[in-house]
Protein backbone atom coordinates (compact mmCIF):
# COMPACT_ATOMS: atom_id res chain seq x y z
CA UNK A 1 0.00 0.00 0.00
CA UNK A 2 2.80 2.47 -0.36
CA UNK A 3 5.31 1.61 2.32
CA UNK A 4 4.61 1.99 6.32
CA UNK A 5 6.70 4.45 7.99
CA UNK A 6 6.92 2.39 11.06
CA UNK A 7 8.79 -0.22 9.75
CA UNK A 8 11.04 2.31 7.79
CA UNK A 9 10.04 1.66 4.15
CA UNK A 10 8.61 5.54 3.56
CA UNK A 11 9.09 8.72 1.36
CA UNK A 12 7.28 11.40 2.68
CA UNK A 13 7.71 13.25 -0.82
CA UNK A 14 6.12 9.93 -2.55
CA UNK A 15 2.95 9.54 -0.72
CA UNK A 16 0.12 10.58 -1.78
CA UNK A 17 -2.93 10.61 0.85
CA UNK A 18 -5.64 9.91 -1.64
CA UNK A 19 -4.61 7.64 -3.40
CA UNK A 20 -3.33 5.45 -0.34
CA UNK A 21 -7.06 5.84 1.18
CA UNK A 22 -8.46 4.34 -2.35
CA UNK A 23 -6.05 1.54 -2.12
CA UNK A 24 -6.99 0.85 1.44
CA UNK A 25 -10.56 1.11 1.06
CA UNK A 26 -11.34 0.56 -2.66
CA UNK A 27 -8.98 -2.48 -3.63
CA UNK A 28 -8.16 -4.21 -0.11
CA UNK A 29 -11.79 -2.96 1.56
CA UNK A 30 -9.87 -2.21 5.09
CA UNK A 31 -11.17 0.70 7.30
CA UNK A 32 -9.83 4.07 8.46
CA UNK A 33 -11.33 7.25 9.04
CA UNK A 34 -15.35 6.89 7.56
CA UNK A 35 -17.06 3.73 6.32
CA UNK A 36 -19.19 3.70 2.91
CA UNK A 37 -21.09 0.91 0.94
CA UNK A 38 -24.07 0.56 -1.26
CA UNK A 39 -27.69 -0.77 0.81
CA UNK A 40 -31.20 0.09 0.68
CA UNK A 41 -31.92 3.42 0.11
CA UNK A 42 -34.12 3.72 3.57
CA UNK A 43 -36.52 6.85 2.64
CA UNK A 44 -37.32 4.20 -1.12
CA UNK A 45 -36.46 0.30 0.59
CA UNK A 46 -37.19 -1.03 -2.83
CA UNK A 47 -33.88 0.89 -4.59
CA UNK A 48 -29.89 0.28 -3.16
CA UNK A 49 -28.09 3.68 -3.07
CA UNK A 50 -24.68 4.57 -1.94
CA UNK A 51 -23.86 5.53 1.68
CA UNK A 52 -21.03 6.77 3.78
CA UNK A 53 -21.08 6.86 7.84
CA UNK A 54 -18.40 7.70 10.39
CA UNK A 55 -15.56 5.44 11.42
CA UNK A 56 -12.21 4.87 11.78
CA UNK A 57 -11.56 4.21 15.37
CA UNK A 58 -9.16 1.04 16.45
CA UNK A 59 -11.12 0.47 19.63
CA UNK A 60 -14.72 -0.76 20.15
CA UNK A 61 -15.73 2.72 21.38
CA UNK A 62 -14.87 6.13 21.71
CA UNK A 63 -15.42 6.45 25.24
CA UNK A 64 -11.98 4.65 25.91
CA UNK A 65 -10.02 7.37 23.86
CA UNK A 66 -11.70 9.77 25.95
CA UNK A 67 -12.32 8.75 29.91
CA UNK A 68 -8.68 8.78 30.54
CA UNK A 69 -8.95 7.75 33.86
CA UNK A 70 -11.36 5.12 33.94
CA UNK A 71 -9.80 3.32 30.47
CA UNK A 72 -5.75 4.46 30.84
CA UNK A 73 -5.37 0.58 31.28
CA UNK A 74 -6.87 0.02 27.95
CA UNK A 75 -4.82 2.38 26.20
CA UNK A 76 -2.04 1.15 27.60
CA UNK A 77 -2.75 -1.85 26.72
CA UNK A 78 -3.41 -0.90 22.99
CA UNK A 79 -0.24 0.90 22.70
CA UNK A 80 2.19 -2.27 23.62
CA UNK A 81 -0.12 -4.73 21.42
CA UNK A 82 0.55 -2.00 18.62
CA UNK A 83 4.01 -2.15 19.66
CA UNK A 84 4.82 -5.16 19.65
CA UNK A 85 3.14 -5.92 16.34
CA UNK A 86 5.21 -3.02 14.76
CA UNK A 87 8.04 -4.89 16.00
CA UNK A 88 7.34 -8.39 14.76
CA UNK A 89 6.90 -6.40 11.60
CA UNK A 90 10.20 -4.95 11.51
CA UNK A 91 10.23 -1.67 13.46
CA UNK A 92 12.63 -0.76 16.27
CA UNK A 93 10.89 -1.15 19.47
CA UNK A 94 11.26 2.31 21.14
CA UNK A 95 10.92 4.54 18.13
CA UNK A 96 7.57 2.14 16.95
CA UNK A 97 6.45 3.12 20.52
CA UNK A 98 6.42 6.81 20.46
CA UNK A 99 5.19 6.84 16.63
CA UNK A 100 2.05 4.91 17.57
CA UNK A 101 1.21 6.73 20.74
CA UNK A 102 1.06 9.75 17.48
CA UNK A 103 -1.35 7.32 16.01
CA UNK A 104 -3.50 6.78 19.52
CA UNK A 105 -3.12 10.84 20.18
CA UNK A 106 -4.86 11.47 16.14
CA UNK A 107 -7.35 8.38 16.63
CA UNK A 108 -8.82 10.07 20.04
CA UNK A 109 -9.16 13.67 17.75
CA UNK A 110 -11.24 10.95 15.96
CA UNK A 111 -13.15 10.07 18.77
CA UNK A 112 -13.65 13.58 19.88
CA UNK A 113 -15.59 13.87 16.47
CA UNK A 114 -17.92 11.20 16.41
CA UNK A 115 -20.62 11.25 17.61
CA UNK A 116 -22.04 8.80 20.61
CA UNK A 117 -24.23 6.44 19.63
CA UNK A 118 -26.92 7.40 22.22
CA UNK A 119 -27.01 10.58 19.98
CA UNK A 120 -27.65 8.24 16.88
CA UNK A 121 -31.07 7.06 17.83
CA UNK A 122 -33.12 9.04 15.44
CA UNK A 123 -33.29 7.41 11.96
CA UNK A 124 -34.92 10.63 10.09
CA UNK A 125 -32.46 13.16 11.53
CA UNK A 126 -29.47 10.31 10.82
CA UNK A 127 -30.37 10.34 7.04
CA UNK A 128 -29.00 13.47 4.53
CA UNK A 129 -29.60 12.22 0.83
CA UNK A 130 -27.32 14.46 -1.02
CA UNK A 131 -25.49 14.20 -4.63
CA UNK A 132 -21.53 13.72 -4.32
CA UNK A 133 -21.17 16.73 -5.89
CA UNK A 134 -22.59 18.50 -1.85
CA UNK A 135 -20.56 16.13 -0.16
CA UNK A 136 -17.50 17.46 -1.65
CA UNK A 137 -18.14 20.87 -0.33
CA UNK A 138 -18.91 19.34 2.88
CA UNK A 139 -15.23 17.06 2.86
CA UNK A 140 -12.92 18.49 0.65
CA UNK A 141 -10.32 16.56 1.71
CA UNK A 142 -11.15 13.73 -0.98
CA UNK A 143 -11.69 13.92 -4.06
CA UNK A 144 -14.93 11.87 -3.71
CA UNK A 145 -15.57 11.35 -7.83
CA UNK A 146 -12.23 10.00 -8.08
CA UNK A 147 -12.41 7.98 -4.68
CA UNK A 148 -15.69 6.08 -5.86
CA UNK A 149 -14.59 5.67 -9.15
CA UNK A 150 -11.04 3.76 -7.92
CA UNK A 151 -13.78 1.12 -6.76
CA UNK A 152 -16.29 0.95 -9.15
CA UNK A 153 -14.30 0.80 -12.31
CA UNK A 154 -13.71 -2.65 -11.53
CA UNK A 155 -17.24 -3.18 -12.39
CA UNK A 156 -17.46 -0.84 -15.01
CA UNK A 157 -19.63 1.41 -13.58
CA UNK A 158 -18.85 5.19 -13.96
CA UNK A 159 -19.91 7.64 -10.51
CA UNK A 160 -19.67 11.42 -11.50
CA UNK A 161 -20.40 14.50 -8.98
CA UNK A 162 -24.75 13.93 -9.42
CA UNK A 163 -24.87 10.65 -8.38
CA UNK A 164 -26.85 10.44 -4.90
CA UNK A 165 -25.33 9.16 -1.85
CA UNK A 166 -26.75 8.96 1.56
CA UNK A 167 -24.42 10.79 4.04
CA UNK A 168 -25.40 9.39 7.84
CA UNK A 169 -22.89 11.74 9.77
CA UNK A 170 -22.27 14.69 7.97
CA UNK A 171 -20.92 16.72 11.19
CA UNK A 172 -18.41 14.57 11.47
CA UNK A 173 -17.22 14.59 7.56
CA UNK A 174 -16.63 17.67 7.69
CA UNK A 175 -14.37 17.93 11.04
CA UNK A 176 -12.81 15.09 9.86
CA UNK A 177 -11.84 16.63 6.84
CA UNK A 178 -10.35 19.54 8.57
CA UNK A 179 -8.40 17.19 10.63
CA UNK A 180 -6.84 15.83 7.65
CA UNK A 181 -6.26 18.87 5.78
CA UNK A 182 -4.44 19.77 8.95
CA UNK A 183 -2.06 17.27 9.33
CA UNK A 184 -1.54 17.06 5.56
CA UNK A 185 0.23 20.67 6.73
CA UNK A 186 3.06 19.53 7.25
CA UNK A 187 5.44 16.11 6.77
CA UNK A 188 5.32 15.28 10.28
CA UNK A 189 1.70 15.50 9.97
CA UNK A 190 1.50 12.97 6.55
CA UNK A 191 4.13 10.70 8.36
CA UNK A 192 1.76 10.15 11.37
CA UNK A 193 -1.71 9.68 8.76
CA UNK A 194 0.49 7.39 7.01
CA UNK A 195 0.96 5.24 10.22
CA UNK A 196 -2.76 5.28 11.30
CA UNK A 197 -4.00 4.18 7.54
CA UNK A 198 -0.88 1.41 7.89
CA UNK A 199 -1.86 0.41 11.29
CA UNK A 200 -5.88 0.36 10.41
CA UNK A 201 -4.77 -2.27 7.80
CA UNK A 202 -2.24 -4.44 9.82
CA UNK A 203 -4.86 -4.36 12.69
CA UNK A 204 -7.18 -5.89 10.86
CA UNK A 205 -5.19 -9.12 9.10
CA UNK A 206 -3.04 -9.83 12.81
CA UNK A 207 -5.78 -12.49 13.30
CA UNK A 208 -4.54 -14.38 9.85
CA UNK A 209 -1.37 -14.01 11.05
CA UNK A 210 1.13 -16.23 12.69
CA UNK A 211 1.12 -17.56 16.47
CA UNK A 212 3.22 -14.54 18.28
CA UNK A 213 0.87 -11.58 16.15
CA UNK A 214 -2.20 -13.84 17.60
CA UNK A 215 -0.54 -13.79 20.93
CA UNK A 216 -0.05 -10.12 20.67
CA UNK A 217 -3.54 -9.08 20.62
CA UNK A 218 -4.35 -10.79 23.48
CA UNK A 219 -2.78 -8.11 25.80
CA UNK A 220 -5.95 -5.55 24.46
CA UNK A 221 -8.15 -8.40 24.63
CA UNK A 222 -7.39 -8.93 28.08
CA UNK A 223 -7.59 -4.99 28.66
CA UNK A 224 -11.15 -5.09 26.92
CA UNK A 225 -13.08 -7.94 28.30
CA UNK A 226 -11.08 -9.28 31.19
CA UNK A 227 -9.80 -12.49 30.08
CA UNK A 228 -7.56 -13.65 27.07
CA UNK A 229 -10.45 -14.93 25.14
CA UNK A 230 -8.32 -17.98 23.90
CA UNK A 231 -10.97 -20.65 22.06
CA UNK A 232 -9.85 -24.05 20.95
CA UNK A 233 -8.85 -24.18 17.34
CA UNK A 234 -11.54 -25.93 16.00
CA UNK A 235 -13.85 -23.35 17.28
CA UNK A 236 -12.20 -20.53 15.81
CA UNK A 237 -11.92 -22.13 12.71
CA UNK A 238 -15.04 -23.40 12.65
CA UNK A 239 -16.60 -20.11 13.58
CA UNK A 240 -13.81 -18.11 10.68
CA UNK A 241 -15.57 -20.28 7.67
CA UNK A 242 -19.17 -19.98 9.02
CA UNK A 243 -17.50 -15.74 8.92
CA UNK A 244 -16.45 -15.94 5.40
CA UNK A 245 -18.79 -19.18 3.83
CA UNK A 246 -21.30 -19.14 6.27
CA UNK A 247 -24.01 -20.37 3.86
CA UNK A 248 -22.11 -23.51 2.48
CA UNK A 249 -21.40 -24.32 5.94
CA UNK A 250 -24.55 -23.95 6.69
CA UNK A 251 -26.01 -26.43 4.14
CA UNK A 252 -23.79 -28.98 6.04
CA UNK A 253 -25.11 -27.48 9.66
CA UNK A 254 -28.66 -28.11 8.04
CA UNK A 255 -28.47 -31.70 7.04
CA UNK A 256 -26.87 -32.74 10.23
CA UNK A 257 -29.06 -31.13 13.04
CA UNK A 258 -32.12 -29.18 11.83
CA UNK A 259 -35.17 -31.36 11.76
CA UNK A 260 -37.69 -30.33 9.14
CA UNK A 261 -40.71 -30.15 11.40
CA UNK A 262 -38.77 -27.92 13.64
CA UNK A 263 -39.27 -25.28 10.59
CA UNK A 264 -43.38 -25.47 10.69
CA UNK A 265 -43.37 -25.44 14.52
CA UNK A 266 -41.54 -22.41 14.69
CA UNK A 267 -44.14 -20.55 11.82
CA UNK A 268 -47.23 -21.57 13.78
CA UNK A 269 -45.06 -20.60 16.76
CA UNK A 270 -44.91 -16.60 15.27
CA UNK A 271 -48.06 -16.53 14.11
CA UNK A 272 -49.49 -17.32 17.46
CA UNK A 273 -47.31 -14.65 18.73
CA UNK A 274 -47.85 -12.25 16.04
CA UNK A 275 -51.84 -12.51 16.59
CA UNK A 276 -51.01 -12.07 20.22
CA UNK A 277 -49.16 -9.00 19.74
CA UNK A 278 -52.13 -7.58 17.12
CA UNK A 279 -54.95 -8.62 19.75
CA UNK A 280 -53.22 -6.17 22.46
CA UNK A 281 -53.37 -3.44 20.42
CA UNK A 282 -56.84 -2.48 20.68
CA UNK A 283 -55.91 -1.99 24.71
CA UNK A 284 -53.85 0.85 23.93
CA UNK A 285 -55.19 4.12 25.28
CA UNK A 286 -52.47 6.10 24.15
CA UNK A 287 -52.60 5.25 20.71
CA UNK A 288 -55.18 7.36 17.90
CA UNK A 289 -57.40 4.87 15.99
CA UNK A 290 -55.87 5.51 12.76
CA UNK A 291 -52.60 4.78 13.69
CA UNK A 292 -53.57 1.93 15.23
CA UNK A 293 -55.01 0.62 11.92
CA UNK A 294 -51.65 1.60 10.79
CA UNK A 295 -49.43 -0.22 13.07
CA UNK A 296 -51.94 -3.19 12.43
CA UNK A 297 -51.30 -3.24 8.85
CA UNK A 298 -47.67 -2.96 9.44
CA UNK A 299 -47.77 -6.31 11.64
CA UNK A 300 -49.47 -8.06 9.71
CA UNK A 301 -47.11 -6.91 6.31
CA UNK A 302 -44.03 -8.47 8.31
CA UNK A 303 -42.49 -11.44 6.90
CA UNK A 304 -40.67 -14.10 8.16
CA UNK A 305 -38.02 -16.32 7.42
CA UNK A 306 -37.23 -19.23 9.41
CA UNK A 307 -34.39 -22.00 9.67
CA UNK A 308 -32.17 -20.98 6.38
CA UNK A 309 -32.68 -20.04 2.56
CA UNK A 310 -33.95 -22.98 0.27
CA UNK A 311 -30.87 -21.83 -2.22
CA UNK A 312 -28.43 -23.42 0.23
CA UNK A 313 -29.63 -27.15 -0.50
CA UNK A 314 -28.97 -26.76 -4.32
CA UNK A 315 -24.90 -27.40 -5.37
CA UNK A 316 -25.57 -25.15 -8.10
CA UNK A 317 -27.30 -22.70 -6.49
CA UNK A 318 -24.58 -22.62 -3.48
CA UNK A 319 -21.69 -22.59 -6.09
CA UNK A 320 -23.62 -19.32 -7.79
CA UNK A 321 -23.06 -17.14 -4.69
CA UNK A 322 -20.00 -17.54 -3.87
CA UNK A 323 -18.55 -17.35 -7.92
CA UNK A 324 -15.42 -16.05 -8.19
CA UNK A 325 -14.17 -16.75 -4.69
CA UNK A 326 -11.12 -18.79 -4.63
CA UNK A 327 -9.21 -20.69 -1.81
CA UNK A 328 -5.62 -21.74 -2.18
CA UNK A 329 -5.76 -24.71 0.85
CA UNK A 330 -2.20 -23.47 2.45
CA UNK A 331 -2.78 -19.74 1.81
CA UNK A 332 -4.86 -18.79 5.15
CA UNK A 333 -3.38 -14.89 4.74
CA UNK A 334 -4.10 -14.75 1.06
CA UNK A 335 -7.42 -16.12 1.20
CA UNK A 336 -8.94 -13.78 3.36
CA UNK A 337 -6.99 -11.29 1.29
CA UNK A 338 -9.55 -12.74 -1.34
CA UNK A 339 -12.45 -12.87 0.44
CA UNK A 340 -12.01 -8.75 1.48
CA UNK A 341 -11.74 -8.19 -2.38
CA UNK A 342 -14.74 -10.49 -3.11
CA UNK A 343 -17.00 -9.15 -0.57
CA UNK A 344 -16.55 -5.23 -1.66
CA UNK A 345 -17.15 -6.30 -5.43
CA UNK A 346 -20.26 -7.95 -4.26
CA UNK A 347 -21.33 -4.67 -2.34
CA UNK A 348 -20.49 -2.83 -5.25
CA UNK A 349 -22.62 -4.62 -8.05
CA UNK A 350 -25.57 -3.94 -5.74
CA UNK A 351 -25.60 0.05 -6.99
CA UNK A 352 -28.59 0.29 -9.89
CA UNK A 353 -29.77 -3.21 -9.10
CA UNK A 354 -33.45 -3.27 -7.00
CA UNK A 355 -32.81 -4.39 -3.11
CA UNK A 356 -32.70 -8.31 -2.37
CA UNK A 357 -35.58 -8.42 -0.16
CA UNK A 358 -34.96 -11.80 0.32
CA UNK A 359 -31.32 -12.01 1.12
CA UNK A 360 -30.12 -13.38 4.56
CA UNK A 361 -27.88 -11.44 6.64
CA UNK A 362 -26.99 -14.01 8.91
CA UNK A 363 -25.88 -17.73 8.36
CA UNK A 364 -27.97 -20.93 8.69
CA UNK A 365 -26.03 -21.84 11.89
CA UNK A 366 -25.89 -18.39 13.71
CA UNK A 367 -27.65 -18.46 17.28
CA UNK A 368 -29.72 -15.19 16.75
CA UNK A 369 -31.91 -13.86 15.18
CA UNK A 370 -33.00 -10.00 13.55
CA UNK A 371 -35.63 -7.61 12.22
CA UNK A 372 -34.58 -5.71 9.57
CA UNK A 373 -36.51 -2.24 9.30
CA UNK A 374 -36.10 -1.63 5.37
CA UNK A 375 -37.68 -5.14 4.80
CA UNK A 376 -39.69 -5.30 7.82
CA UNK A 377 -38.83 -8.67 7.97
CA UNK A 378 -38.35 -11.00 10.90
CA UNK A 379 -35.32 -13.69 10.52
CA UNK A 380 -34.61 -17.18 12.98
CA UNK A 381 -31.91 -19.20 11.64
CA UNK A 382 -31.63 -22.63 12.05
CA UNK A 383 -29.06 -22.04 14.88
CA UNK A 384 -31.22 -20.34 17.33
CA UNK A 385 -33.90 -23.20 16.95
CA UNK A 386 -32.64 -25.81 19.25
CA UNK A 387 -31.57 -25.95 22.90
CA UNK A 388 -31.89 -24.02 25.28
CA UNK A 389 -34.49 -22.02 22.92
CA UNK A 390 -36.42 -24.14 21.62
CA UNK A 391 -37.12 -28.49 21.62
CA UNK A 392 -40.07 -29.90 20.16
CA UNK A 393 -39.94 -32.27 23.24
CA UNK A 394 -40.13 -29.33 25.46
CA UNK A 395 -43.37 -28.04 27.43
CA UNK A 396 -45.04 -25.69 25.35
CA UNK A 397 -44.42 -23.06 28.52
CA UNK A 398 -40.81 -23.18 28.22
CA UNK A 399 -40.83 -22.73 24.37
CA UNK A 400 -42.75 -19.84 24.80
CA UNK A 401 -40.75 -18.45 27.43
CA UNK A 402 -37.75 -18.74 25.53
CA UNK A 403 -38.27 -18.66 22.07
CA UNK A 404 -41.75 -17.03 21.71
CA UNK A 405 -39.96 -14.59 23.29
CA UNK A 406 -37.35 -13.89 20.78
CA UNK A 407 -40.17 -13.65 18.57
CA UNK A 408 -41.71 -11.58 19.89
CA UNK A 409 -38.69 -9.46 20.64
CA UNK A 410 -37.89 -8.90 16.89
CA UNK A 411 -41.59 -8.32 16.27
CA UNK A 412 -41.40 -5.37 18.60
CA UNK A 413 -38.52 -4.29 16.98
CA UNK A 414 -40.64 -2.99 14.28
CA UNK A 415 -42.51 -0.73 16.67
CA UNK A 416 -39.64 0.36 19.09
CA UNK A 417 -37.97 3.88 19.04
CA UNK A 418 -36.39 3.18 15.42
CA UNK A 419 -38.27 0.60 13.55
CA UNK A 420 -41.85 2.35 14.32
CA UNK A 421 -39.93 5.18 11.81
CA UNK A 422 -40.82 2.77 9.17
CA UNK A 423 -43.83 2.17 7.25
CA UNK A 424 -44.99 -1.60 6.46
CA UNK A 425 -42.99 -1.21 2.80
CA UNK A 426 -39.86 -0.48 5.01
CA UNK A 427 -39.61 3.22 4.09
CA UNK A 428 -38.62 5.87 6.11
CA UNK A 429 -41.63 8.37 6.50
CA UNK A 430 -44.13 9.50 9.58
CA UNK A 431 -46.89 8.30 9.56
CA UNK A 432 -47.52 8.08 12.84
CA UNK A 433 -50.01 11.47 14.44
CA UNK A 434 -48.13 14.00 16.26
CA UNK A 435 -49.89 13.33 19.08
CA UNK A 436 -49.52 9.52 19.06
CA UNK A 437 -45.43 10.26 18.84
CA UNK A 438 -45.78 12.46 21.84
CA UNK A 439 -47.57 9.78 24.15
CA UNK A 440 -45.10 6.91 22.69
CA UNK A 441 -41.95 9.18 23.64
CA UNK A 442 -43.72 9.80 27.26
CA UNK A 443 -44.05 5.90 27.68
CA UNK A 444 -40.31 5.07 26.18
CA UNK A 445 -39.06 7.89 29.11
CA UNK A 446 -40.00 5.51 31.35
CA UNK A 447 -37.81 3.04 30.00
CA UNK A 448 -34.57 5.16 29.66
CA UNK A 449 -35.27 6.02 33.45
CA UNK A 450 -35.79 2.97 34.50
CA UNK A 451 -32.70 1.06 32.96
CA UNK A 452 -30.45 4.02 33.68
CA UNK A 453 -31.28 3.79 37.43
CA UNK A 454 -29.72 0.31 37.06
CA UNK A 455 -25.91 -0.18 38.10
CA UNK A 456 -23.39 -2.67 37.78
CA UNK A 457 -19.85 -2.35 39.43
CA UNK A 458 -21.21 1.18 40.35
CA UNK A 459 -21.63 2.82 36.61
CA UNK A 460 -25.17 3.32 35.72
CA UNK A 461 -26.52 1.58 32.60
CA UNK A 462 -27.20 4.10 29.46
CA UNK A 463 -31.02 3.83 29.27
CA UNK A 464 -30.76 6.17 26.06
CA UNK A 465 -28.64 3.44 24.36
CA UNK A 466 -30.32 0.69 25.22
CA UNK A 467 -33.71 1.77 24.61
CA UNK A 468 -34.96 0.12 21.46
CA UNK A 469 -33.82 -3.23 22.84
CA UNK A 470 -35.55 -2.54 26.40
CA UNK A 471 -38.85 -1.76 24.22
CA UNK A 472 -38.50 -5.27 22.58
CA UNK A 473 -37.48 -7.43 25.36
CA UNK A 474 -41.13 -5.74 27.44
CA UNK A 475 -42.81 -6.17 24.48
CA UNK A 476 -41.69 -9.66 23.53
CA UNK A 477 -42.77 -11.16 26.78
CA UNK A 478 -45.74 -10.02 26.99
CA UNK A 479 -47.08 -10.94 23.68
CA UNK A 480 -45.08 -14.31 24.25
CA UNK A 481 -47.31 -15.02 27.21
CA UNK A 482 -50.31 -13.95 25.64
CA UNK A 483 -49.90 -16.15 23.09
CA UNK A 484 -49.21 -18.39 25.57
CA UNK A 485 -52.50 -18.50 27.08
CA UNK A 486 -54.62 -18.49 24.21
CA UNK A 487 -52.71 -21.75 23.26
CA UNK A 488 -53.58 -23.07 26.39
CA UNK A 489 -57.48 -22.17 26.35
CA UNK A 490 -57.35 -24.54 23.53
CA UNK A 491 -55.18 -27.59 24.33
CA UNK A 492 -54.94 -29.88 27.30
CA UNK A 493 -52.83 -28.84 30.39
CA UNK A 494 -49.50 -30.35 29.91
CA UNK A 495 -48.11 -32.72 32.86
CA UNK A 496 -45.83 -30.46 35.30
CA UNK A 497 -41.98 -31.32 35.05
CA UNK A 498 -40.97 -33.63 37.06
CA UNK A 499 -39.20 -32.36 40.66
CA UNK A 500 -39.98 -29.02 39.63
CA UNK A 501 -42.44 -27.50 41.89
CA UNK A 502 -43.90 -24.94 39.17
CA UNK A 503 -46.55 -24.26 37.53
CA UNK A 504 -46.85 -23.70 33.69
CA UNK A 505 -47.34 -20.17 33.67
CA UNK A 506 -44.05 -19.47 36.27
CA UNK A 507 -42.06 -22.19 33.82
CA UNK A 508 -42.50 -19.78 31.25
CA UNK A 509 -41.18 -16.75 32.85
CA UNK A 510 -38.08 -19.41 34.15
CA UNK A 511 -37.55 -20.48 30.74
CA UNK A 512 -37.09 -16.66 29.13
CA UNK A 513 -34.50 -15.82 32.56
CA UNK A 514 -32.65 -18.72 31.62
CA UNK A 515 -32.03 -17.77 28.10
CA UNK A 516 -29.45 -15.04 29.74
CA UNK A 517 -27.65 -16.82 32.59
CA UNK A 518 -24.24 -16.14 31.92
CA UNK A 519 -21.20 -15.19 33.54
CA UNK A 520 -19.06 -11.64 32.53
CA UNK A 521 -15.84 -10.41 33.93
CA UNK A 522 -16.32 -6.44 35.21
CA UNK A 523 -14.22 -5.69 31.93
CA UNK A 524 -17.10 -7.17 29.64
CA UNK A 525 -19.59 -5.90 31.63
CA UNK A 526 -18.07 -2.16 31.35
CA UNK A 527 -17.17 -2.58 27.38
CA UNK A 528 -20.87 -3.83 27.30
CA UNK A 529 -22.55 -0.97 28.99
CA UNK A 530 -20.14 1.45 26.82
CA UNK A 531 -21.09 0.20 23.62
CA UNK A 532 -23.52 -2.53 23.32
CA UNK A 533 -27.16 -1.42 22.31
CA UNK A 534 -28.94 -4.32 24.64
CA UNK A 535 -28.78 -4.29 28.69
CA UNK A 536 -26.63 -6.77 30.43
CA UNK A 537 -28.26 -10.12 30.51
CA UNK A 538 -28.79 -9.92 34.43
CA UNK A 539 -31.29 -6.39 33.62
CA UNK A 540 -32.45 -8.09 30.37
CA UNK A 541 -34.55 -10.21 33.43
CA UNK A 542 -34.71 -7.84 36.22
CA UNK A 543 -36.33 -5.10 34.17
CA UNK A 544 -37.99 -7.16 32.15
CA UNK A 545 -39.68 -9.08 34.92
CA UNK A 546 -40.49 -5.91 37.20
CA UNK A 547 -42.71 -4.47 34.29
CA UNK A 548 -45.16 -7.36 34.19
CA UNK A 549 -48.16 -7.50 35.87
CA UNK A 550 -48.48 -11.24 35.06
CA UNK A 551 -44.92 -12.48 36.13
CA UNK A 552 -45.60 -10.75 39.35
CA UNK A 553 -49.26 -11.72 39.16
CA UNK A 554 -48.02 -15.49 38.94
CA UNK A 555 -44.83 -15.23 41.30
CA UNK A 556 -47.05 -13.77 43.76
CA UNK A 557 -44.85 -10.87 44.57
CA UNK A 558 -45.87 -8.36 46.65
CA UNK A 559 -46.94 -4.61 45.68
CA UNK A 560 -43.83 -2.37 46.39
CA UNK A 561 -41.41 -5.39 46.05
CA UNK A 562 -38.63 -5.04 43.95
CA UNK A 563 -40.01 -7.04 41.31
CA UNK A 564 -43.10 -5.51 41.59
CA UNK A 565 -42.71 -2.14 41.38
CA UNK A 566 -45.95 0.30 41.67
CA UNK A 567 -44.78 2.44 38.57
CA UNK A 568 -44.27 0.10 35.80
CA UNK A 569 -43.23 0.73 32.56
CA UNK A 570 -44.86 -0.21 29.37
CA UNK A 571 -45.31 0.71 26.03
CA UNK A 572 -46.34 -2.42 23.83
Amino acid sequence: IGGWNITGNFDVNQWNFQNTLELIHNTYNRGGLFSWGVGEDERNSSQNILQVDQGGLSLPTRDYYLNKTQDDEVLTAYLSYMTIVGVLLGGEENDTRRQFSEVIEFETKLANITIPADQRKDEEKLYHKMTIGQLQKIAPVVDWVQYLNHGFKKIGRKIDNSENIVVYAPDFLENMSSLITQYLSTPEGKTILNNYLGWSVVQGLVSCLSKPFREASKILRKALIGSEGGETPWRYCVGDTNNVIGFALGAMFVREVFRGESKTMAENMINEVKKAFKDNMPLLDWMDSETRQLAKDKADAITDMIGFPDFIMNPEKLDAKYEGLTFIQDEYFENNIRVSKFSLLRNMKRLDKPANKTEWEMTPPTVNAYYTATKNQIVFPAGILQTPFYDAAYPKSLNFGAMGVVMGHELTHAFDDQGREYDKNGNLKQWWKNKTIEEFKERTQCFVDQYSSFVINEEHLNGKQTLGENIADNGGLKAAFNAYEEWSRFHEMELPLPGVNLTHRQLFFLGFSQVWCSASTPEALHLQILDDSHSPAQYRVIGTLSNSYEFAREYQCPIGSSMNPKKKCEVW
